[in-house]
C-alpha cells in the first residue's frame, strides 16, 4: 500500500461551503483536498495564494511529508479568504458577536 492510500487524521472541523449555515465537514487530509478541488469552494477563491498553499500542504500531508495540523491550518486559512467560516476554530468569534 502506497502513502496515497492511507487516510490521515486530522483534527474535525466543519466549513460552511455550499451556503449559509450549509456546513460540510472533514476527518482526514484527503476530505480536506476534496473540499479544496469541489465545485462547491467559490471560484475567487481558488485564485488566492491561500487556497495554493492550502492544496500544496494538503497534498503533502497525505504523502505524510508533512504533519496534517500544518495542512488543517492551511486550509482554515484559505477557508476565511474565501469567506468561509470554519468550526470549531471560528467559535471564539461566534460566541463574541452573540
Amino acid at each position: 500500500m502506497n502513502n496515497s492510500q492511507i487516510k490521515v487524521p486530522i483534527r474535525p472541523l466543519h466549513v460552511e461551503i455550499e451556503g449559509l449555515a450549509r456546513y460540510r465537514q472533514a476527518h482526514s487530509v484527503d476530505e480536506l483536498a476534496l473540499l479544496l478541488l469541489s465545485v462547491s469552494w467559490p471560484s475567487g477563491g481558488k485564485q488566492s495564494s491561500e487556497f495554493h498553499q492550502a492544496l500544496a500542504t494538503s497534498l503533502d500531508a497525505m504523502e505524510l511529508y508533512l504533519d496534517p495540523e500544518v495542512a488543517r491550518g492551511a486550509f482554515v486559512k484559505a477557508a476565511h479568504a474565501a469567506g468561509m467560516h470554519v468550526l470549531p476554530d471560528d467559535m471564539t468569534e461566534t460566541k463574541i458577536a452573540g
